[in-house]
Parts: structure tokens; C-alpha cells; sequence
């Protein structure tokens, strides 16, 4: 199946000269949905993972189906003032303004085998920020995986040090 035809474009959103990528179309579409879980696990099957780590919102929607899949945790990572411990913070540019994230201190032990999840690779900021979590943490970083990956942003740059996937690519 071709995932790629199943993800909409709208122009324009969040602001003028953004294309967004719109997953909800190919998370609708269940034998899709399905696949794509399928298609992540499948890279990552023999790598002991201890813990997937996934940013709000639809990271968590990937990241939750393939921690079940990879029968590991999941650790989500939120906007300041969503975790109810105390929390490590870091600060991020997105492709259209600026954010911050957190992590429960206590998310994962020192040297846990982390797959970090996201559902788009722009401008590698918001991957970058969940990396510096991380190893704020001193867990291992495995891999860094994506159902979309926009070429032309090379958001790659910024995550140089890690294996990268990506199931789709614009």
C-alpha cells in the first residue's frame, strides 16, 4: 500500500506558506493504520527497546500503537504544565514559531534503550529538543523513526548523530 497518497495536503496551515501534512487521513483508513505500526515495528524488532518517547499530540497516536507492538513503555513528552512531577524543560523553534517541552524526571532509568517517535520530520526542532530530554536522562538513543519526513526542511541535519527512518517522504 502507498501510504504517501493517503496523507492530505492543506496549504496555509497553521500559517500563510505552510503546507501541513495532514495524517488523519491515513490513521482514518484502518488496514493503513495497521500497516504503517507494522512498518515501524518491523525496523525495529531486534533492538531491545526499552521505552518509546513521544511529543504531544500525534506522536502519541504512532508512538502508543508501537510501544504496544514492540511490547515496551511509553514515555510522553508535553507542553509546560501537563506533567504532574517535577520535570525536566527544554525549549525549542518549530517551522513556525517557538515551544517548549518536558519530561518526568523519573521517566526512564539511566541507560534505558529509547526509540524516540514522531509523526513529522520538518525542521528537526522538536526531535532535537526530545533528544536533549533524553539525555538529560542518560537513556540510550536507538533510533529516531517518522511517518513523514520533509525533504527539503533537512530536519536530518539536526539528528546527525542518531539512525534516522522515515516511512514517507516529501
Amino acid at each position: 500500500m502507498d501510504l504517501k497518497n493517503l496523507i492530505r495536503t492543506i496549504p496555509d496551515f497553521p500559517k500563510k506558506g505552510i503546507l501541513f501534512r495532514d495524517i488523519t487521513t491515513l490513521l482514518n483508513n484502518k488496514r493503513a493504520f495497521k500497516i504503517t505500526i507494522n512498518r515501524l515495528a518491523s525496523l525495529f524488532k531486534d533492538k531491545k527497546i526499552d521505552y518509546i518517547v513521544c511529543a504531544e499530540a500525534r506522536g502519541f497516536i504512532l508512538g502508543g500503537a508501537l510501544a504496544y507492538k514492540l511490547g515496551c513503555g511509553f514515555i510522553p513528552v508535553r507542553k509546560p504544565g501537563k506533567l504532574p512531577y517535577k520535570s525536566y524543560k527544554v525549549s525549542y523553534k518549530l517551522e513556525y514559531g517557538k515551544d517548549s517541552f518536558c519530561i518526568h524526571r523519573d521517566a526512564f532509568p539511566k541507560g534505558a534503550k529509547v526509540l524516540i517517535v514522531d509523526d513529522l520530520l520538518a525542521t528537526g526542532g522538536t526531535s532535537h529538543a526530545i533528544v536533549r530530554l533524553v539525555k538529560k536522562l542518560k537513556g540510550e538513543i536507538v533510533g529516531i523513526a517518522f511517518l513523514i519526513e520533509l525533504l527539503s526542511l533537512k530536519g536530518r541535519k539536526k539528528l546527525k548523530s542518531y539512525p534516522v527512518y522515515s516511512l514517507i517522504k516529501f
